[in-house]
């Protein structure tokens, strides 16, 4: 069940905030304002959950800003019922997103403790994905392919044939490509090996991690 009465104020404000930057879909700034983003935080940095920052979480992570979240989600144009695969469960929190948005939800997470923490938390709030997995984000979930739409969250020096080739024709992904800061890239895929790339600014996140090891 989620707890909306918590910080009614400061969801309200974050989303003037991010309406203020930008963001214009009323179904993400809504799914903004319901999630409740303290349950995918550290209690230490309980009352600092509706700023509009990142901050850290368990195994040297973080839990992105809900600007970053937002501008990724509008990008990416997700629609309900969209198959949708993410790439980095993290804390759970950009799967909720996709969730409250209606979407088919697909996710993985290198890093156990994080994989393990955020379904504990999706299922607390009876927020349930098609499939949360403890794998290799680089490999997707190809058992599970094609999807229409791909977000990864987690910075890569390069993208990833695998992601690519388990994308819709038609479909979208949006990641963010670099090591140091990162150039935020929306590829649309035309045709089996035609790929439109569009580049939507520089942003900043964590490595994405290759294995299980």
């Amino acid at each position: 069940m989620i707890d909306l009465p918590k910080h009614k104020g400061q969801r309200k404000k974050l989303v003037e905030k991010l309406f203020s930057k930008g963001i214009r879909n009323k179904r993400i700034l809504n799914a903004i304002y319901s999630i409740p983003r303290h349950f995918f935080m550290e209690s230490d940095f309980d009352n600092y959950a509706y700023e509009d920052k990142a901050f850290p979480i368990s195994a040297s992570q973080t839990i992105s800003q809900p600007y970053t979240v937002a501008f990724q989600t509008e990008k990416l144009d997700v629609k309900e019922g969209e198959k949708v695969l993410e790439i980095g469960t993290g804390s759970g929190y950009q799967t909720a997103i996709l969730i409250h948005l209606k979407c088919e939800v697909y996710s993985v997470e290198r890093i156990f403790e994080l994989s393990r923490k955020s379904k504990k938390i999706l299922s607390k709030l009876n927020l349930n994905a098609r499939k949360l997995v403890w794998s290799d984000g680089y490999l997707g979930l190809k058992d599970f392919a094609p999807f229409d739409k791909i977000i990864v969250t987690a910075a890569s020096k390069e993208i990833p044939p695998e992601l690519l080739n388990q994308l819709k024709i038609n479909g979208k992904m949006i990641i963010p490509v670099g090591e140091i800061n990162q150039t935020m890239i929306l590829i649309e895929k035309k045709g089996l090996n035609d790929f439109k790339k569009t580049d939507l600014g520089l942003f900043k996140f964590v490595p994405m991690l290759k294995n299980k090891v």
